[in-house]
């Protein structure tokens, strides 16, 4: 369960809360605390999938969105 929403600084960033999620999911994860590996290395084995895919759909949508203003403008 996302828990950006809970006693967390604001953070000015686009999809900052679901940023924040995946990193503690990352060091909370048995492949860091146990395994000893780095979080990017985690996070490309396949730890934390679900968040991840979370966090890439937002910035896309943020991408989408800026393209849109951009042609928008173009008019």
């Amino acid at each position: 369960m996302p828990k950006y929403y809970e006693d967390k600084e604001e953070d000015g960033r686009a999809c900052g809360g679901v940023r924040e999620d995946l990193r503690q999911c990352l060091l909370e994860s048995p492949c860091v605390l146990q395994e000893n590996k780095s979080p990017k290395q985690c996070l490309r084995e396949g730890h934390c999938r679900s968040l991840q895919m979370t966090f890439f759909a937002c910035k896309r949508s943020m991408v989408s969105v800026c393209s849109v203003f951009s042609s928008a403008r173009g008019l």
